[in-house]
């Protein structure tokens, strides 16, 4: 039994997800950089900007985890899972992750980042013909 609430434990998996979109997206940068692409600028401002976007969140939860005495560490990782290391207010977790649903999280957050966050402000507003 967790010990940890549950909105404080999705601050602890933001920890875990974003540093890995982020090395994602940097791989990715690498890669366009270094692609045939005609016009590469528009593909590299998209992912320079989304980056942004990412490091500026992963701040906030670094200020509220530091403030809210919480540190995570991974600690291993095996073809299946990997186990991380949740210190909250004097006590300690492990948990296991599936590695799968690391990259199938970290995928979901990629994909916000680079355009679900923008759905709500580029949609026109839906008409309500009563």
């Amino acid at each position: 039994m967790t010990r940890i609430p549950e909105d404080e434990r999705n601050i602890f998996e933001q920890a875990i997800y974003l540093p890995m979109v982020l090395t994602v997206l940097n791989r990715d940068l690498s890669i366009i950089e270094m692609s045939p692409f005609k016009l590469k600028k528009p593909y590299l401002e998209l992912i320079e900007e989304t980056m942004k976007a990412i490091q500026k969140d992963l701040a906030q939860v670094k200020r509220y985890m530091k403030k809210h005495q919480m540190k995570v560490e991974r600690l291993n990782t095996d073809d299946t899972f990997t186990m991380y290391l949740f210190l909250y207010k004097g006590y300690e977790e492990h948990h296991n992750y599936f590695n799968p649903r690391l990259r199938n999280k970290s995928e979901e957050l990629m994909r916000y980042y680079l355009y679900e966050r923008f759905q709500s402000i580029l949609s026109p507003p839906s008409s309500q013909n009563g």
